[in-house]
C-alpha cells in the first residue's frame, strides 16, 4: 500500500483573535481561522469573489507566538498537514467532522503598525524552530531521521 502525503499551504487573514488553551499535560495549543479569498470570472465575464474559512491548530511554541502576534485581520501564510477530526454532536446526536490544518510552518505577512512596507515579515517560523515535543504525535508510526542536513545554498530558488 502506498504511503500517504498530506500538505496544505494557504495565505489569508486571521478572522478573529486566536484562542489559546493548554492541555491537561501542559502543552499549549492555539486555534484560529484563516479567510482565503479567491477571485475569478464567471461565465458572463464578471469578476466574482469567493471566501473559504480554514480552521488551523498550532501546538507548543508556534501556537504561543501566533496567539501573541496573530490578531484579527493579520495576514498569515500557513503550511501544515491536513487532519480530519470526527465527533458526535451532544445536542443532536449526529456524527460531525471537520478538516483542519495542523500548523508546521507559518509567516506573518505585511508590516507592523506604522510600517508602510506590506511585503515585510514581522515574524516567521517553521517546525525546526520548535522542540519536537511541541507537536503531539498522532499515530504510532516511527519518525524517520533525515540522513544529514540540507544545505540551503544548493536550492536553486
Amino acid at each position: 500500500m502506498a504511503r500517504g502525503f498530506s500538505k496544505a499551504i494557504i495565505t489569508g487573514n486571521v478572522t478573529r483573535d486566536p484562542e489559546m488553551r493548554t492541555t491537561p499535560s501542559g502543552v499549549s495549543v492555539c486555534g484560529f481561522t484563516v479567510a482565503v479569498n479567491r477571485t475569478f470570472k464567471d461565465s458572463s465575464g464578471n469578476s466574482q469573489e469567493q471566501v473559504s474559512f480554514i480552521d488551523c491548530t498550532a501546538w507548543g511554541r508556534a501556537g504561543e507566538i501566533i496567539a501573541q502576534y496573530g490578531k484579527k485581520g493579520a495576514g498569515i501564510l500557513v503550511s501544515g498537514r491536513l487532519e480530519q477530526r470526527s465527533w458526535n454532536d451532544k445536542e443532536t446526536g449526529q456524527k460531525r467532522s471537520r478538516v483542519e490544518i495542523i500548523v508546521e510552518d507559518f509567516n506573518f505577512l505585511g508590516g507592523g503598525q506604522g510600517n508602510n512596507n506590506n511585503n515585510s515579515s514581522e515574524y516567521s517560523a517553521n517546525s525546526s524552530d520548535f522542540a519536537k515535543t511541541d507537536t503531539p504525535k498522532t499515530d504510532d508510526a516511527p519518525v524517520e531521521d533525515l540522513e544529514g542536513e540540507i544545505d540551503l545554498s544548493e536550492i536553486p530558488f
